[in-house]
């Protein structure tokens, strides 16, 4: 038997009940048996068990997991035991287009996920880690890491002297900061707390701004620019913050829309997103080659995620009530 948590219908953070399960067995032809050590929380999860997100009764909560590998099946060439190992996003997802069953092939989502003891998978599911990260910090990679990677490089072009607006102060946002200062770029960082402010100017941020001080912040970016406006805007807010990150982006500038957090749906300001030839571009996380060109891009920078936060597996109630409570800064991680 092994621990789990399962999310029972009705959702809701009081129905994420502990349970013991059937242990998972020996990995079969080209699977792996990993010991899960660590996962961490995301908007996407939270969505998932408070019932934002439709799932099945029993989930199995949590799209991030790492851990070490503790068997591997005939014809697995990419690991061997003890290897330390992180999930992907979308398991099926190695590269090119985005696949076009949105989130039913998604651990914790449309499929069971990582807030359990072991599991046994195709080796394709998992990657390796960064050199020298322990399983808490590779399972911050799995959707936080990899959506900002993929806004700044892969959807946006981040190079020296570009400009980057992040917003707030979470996985995604931190996360941003960091590549892109690595990249080169000047970055600008909003948040409602001065006190989040200041960590995210020692992390590297080179302009600061209180949006609760400086509603028009989009205003405020193009004066921090000159007049020009920001390359890519990592847009997490959604629906409420969409207009100022239009009005902070330059003439043909990009905008990640990645998350929610300020409305799902909304008026748009059509004729601002033509008169600058904006690309608003929505993501959802990464491919496994993109978690892998990430993972190098982390290696030669020496990049550590920024972590807030531990909980125990058993309270991971308490883990996303602190998250809805932002009283977080980077990743708050689940230690199994």
């Amino acid at each position: 038997m092994m621990r789990a948590i399962r999310l029972r219908a009705p959702a809701s953070l009081d129905n994420l009940i502990s349970t013991d399960l059937a242990d998972p067995g020996s990995p079969g032809p080209g699977e792996i048996r990993v010991r899960l050590a660590a996962s961490s929380l995301n908007f996407h999860d939270y969505a998932v068990v408070a019932g934002l997100i439709p799932s099945a009764d029993g989930r199995i909560p949590m799209s991030d997991g790492a851990g070490t590998v503790e068997a591997v099946g005939e014809g697995v060439t990419q690991f061997i035991p003890g290897d330390l190992v992180v999930s992907t996003f979308f398991p099926e997802w190695n590269d090119g287009a985005p696949p076009t069953s949105a989130f039913t092939g998604v651990p914790g989502d449309g499929i069971d996920g990582y807030a359990r003891s072991a599991v046994v998978t195709p080796q394709h599911w998992f990657t390796r880690v960064p050199m020298g990260y322990s399983a808490a910090e590779a399972a911050t990679l799995t959707c936080a890491g990899l959506t900002a990677w993929r806004a700044l490089f892969v959807d946006g072009r981040t190079e020296p002297g570009s400009t980057v607006l992040v917003q707030g102060s979470g996985g995604v946002s931190v996360f941003a900061l960091q590549f892109a200062k690595a990249a080169g770029a000047r970055v600008i960082a909003t948040s409602s707390s001065d006190e989040k402010l200041e960590r995210l100017k020692a992390l590297g941020a080179d302009e600061l701004v209180n949006y609760k001080a400086e509603p028009a912040w989009g205003a405020k970016a193009m004066a921090l620019t000159d007049g020009r406006g920001v390359d890519t805007v990592v847009e997490i807010g959604g629906a409420g913050t969409l207009d100022q990150s239009m009005v902070a982006a330059r003439v043909g500038g990009h905008v990640a829309l990645i998350g929610v957090l300020a409305g799902f749906a909304g008026p748009v300001q059509t004729a601002l997103l033509m008169a600058k030839n904006l690309r608003v571009q929505g993501l959802t996380v990464g491919s496994r080659q993109q978690q892998l060109a990430m993972i190098a891009g982390i290696e030669a920078n020496g990049i550590r995620p920024v972590i807030s936060d531990h909980f125990p597996l058993e309270r991971l109630t308490d883990a996303f009530r602190h998250q809805i409570a932002n009283a977080h800064f980077g990743k708050i991680v689940v230690d199994i």
